[in-house]
């Protein structure tokens, strides 16, 4: 009975699991097919390829939406874009940003003691009250939007774009004025990233390390020019690499590599008619601001030794929209008041292959229109103009080629599992899937709305939009 009591003491005074830091890489324009573990060619990508050995590589995660702001938004609110308001890619301009009534990621976790650092691009509005120290973020150093938003692009006469500075916390810092400016972001965005790290290494963390490239204007710097077979895209990739190993050489070094989700992605698919500095969708059809696979599927790596199956491929359908909900769950934070649309997933992100936590998917585009939806592996494109970058010659030297924008796509089913490319339309083989997909979009238009047939969503909310004197 001693030997009882004195076990049932020691487990009662065991302390508890700790709640694991979480590192999120989101990377600007990365295509399917751009690092070398998913078929890249004329340079390599060591680091993500040994945290692929090391951890899980999900085949079948989709970005939310082809374009910057709108996939941002769904990443940090686990919601559609649309469902906040948010579409396209915010201007320099633009006095609209993520509502600060949203609850983001950062705010989920902070709630739990967290420390939240973001170093890279931000996009979601570049008015004070839409900067990341109001949505949640303890520290910010980064560019507010797109770095060609600035005075050096071949539309500066029509666009007028401001001068682009670095912004610390909510004030502008050193100005980027031109590509050798430029190519000091990967290097200042880990150096930030590390010394976030070495700062909170003994509270957990939340570090969000959106890079703005390969998103053109390419640049680099002088310790990776030249050294790749592609060109100044491969340079950059190479860069972006070193930067993850940095990193999680120094989770190593200060003893948290073993305590830490790394979740490395995309926000949508490469610009492909920038031609040889734009990457590879891997494959799969189109690229950035198309509905298409090429424009959301991406390259999704999962690390978290012990925890996350070393060494899997994990073919689920997976989302941007369920890592919010993920997070929430693994760190104990509670989930947003307002309804979202992510999933969580932390039995599939262990291991558990029994069954799918996400079996549908919408792909909204434009400000708000549904183009096709997904249940497994079964995808019903609706008529709609869209982006092709198809019969056209992409552009070279960073200048682009051709990307019309009213194509006129007709209606198609494609059966992913078989047509990964979406090339052979069954729709006429099919009419019970196609019945079936039908009823998923009539729900989405009732709930989120779509442009296409004029349909207002129930269900959504407005976007923020800046007090300006």
């Amino acid at each position: 009975m001693l030997a009882v009591a004195v076990a049932m003491t020691a487990m009662t005074n065991k302390p508890a699991a700790k709640t694991p830091n979480i590192v999120l890489f989101f990377i600007d324009d990365l295509g399917y097919g751009d690092l070398s573990v998913t078929g890249a060619l004329g340079y390599k990508t060591p680091n993500l390829d040994k945290m692929a050995v090391e951890g899980t590589r999900f085949t079948n995660f989709m970005a939310a939406q082809a374009v910057c702001s709108a996939s941002r938004a769904a990443l940090l609110t686990g919601c559609y874009p649309n469902r906040v308001g948010v579409y396209g890619a915010f201007g320099p301009s633009s006095p609209l940003g993520l509502s600060p009534k949203e609850e983001t990621i950062a705010e989920l976790v902070k709630a739990q003691g967290y420390a939240t650092g973001i170093f890279g691009k931000w996009h979601l509005g570049s008015d004070q009250e839409f900067l990341p120290l109001q949505q949640g973020f303890d520290e910010y150093y980064g560019v507010p939007y797109s770095h060609d938003m600035w005075p050096l692009h071949p539309w500066q006469e029509q666009a007028k774009y401001p001068p682009l500075h670095w912004i610390d916390g909510n004030k502008p810092s050193k100005e980027i004025k031109n590509l050798e400016d430029a190519s000091e972001l990967t290097p200042v965005i880990t150096e930030h990233a590390t010394a976030f790290i070495r700062k909170n290494k003994n509270k957990p963390f939340f570090l969000y390390v959106p890079h703005p490239l390969p998103h053109v204007p390419l640049a680099v710097s002088s310790r990776f020019k030249g050294k790749s077979e592609r060109g100044i895209f491969g340079d950059v990739l190479m860069e972006l690499d070193w930067s993850v190993g940095e990193i999680m050489k120094e989770l190593k070094a200060q003893g948290l590599d073993e305590n830490t989700l790394v979740i490395f992605t995309s926000d949508n698919g490469p610009w492909l008619n920038y031609g040889d500095h734009a990457g590879s969708s891997g494959g799969f059809r189109e690229g950035k601001g198309t509905s298409f696979e090429g424009g959301q599927r991406e390259p999704c790596i999962m690390r978290w030794p012990g925890v996350v199956p070393a060494g899997r491929v994990s073919n689920k359908l997976l989302s941007t929209l369920d890592i919010l909900p993920t997070i929430a769950k693994l760190t104990g934070a509670k989930l947003p008041k307002e309804k979202i649309d992510g999933i969580e997933f932390t039995a599939l992100l262990k291991g558990d292959e029994s069954k799918s936590p996400r079996e549908e998917f919408l792909y909204y585009y434009r400000k708000n229109s549904l183009e096709a939806v997904r249940k497994h592996d079964w995808k019903l494109v609706f008529a709609h103009p869209g982006r092709t970058y198809e019969g056209s010659l992409p552009g070279q030297n960073g200048k682009p080629g051709p990307s019309p924008e009213d194509h006129a796509f007709p209606e198609a089913l494609y059966n992913l599992e078989r047509d990964p490319g979406e090339r052979y339309n069954v729709l006429e083989q099919n009419p019970e899937i196609v019945a079936e997909l039908r009823k998923i979009a009539d729900a989405a238009r009732e709930e989120l709305g779509d442009d296409l047939q004029q349909k207002t969503g129930k269900n959504v909310r407005p976007v923020g939009t800046a007090v300006r004197k």
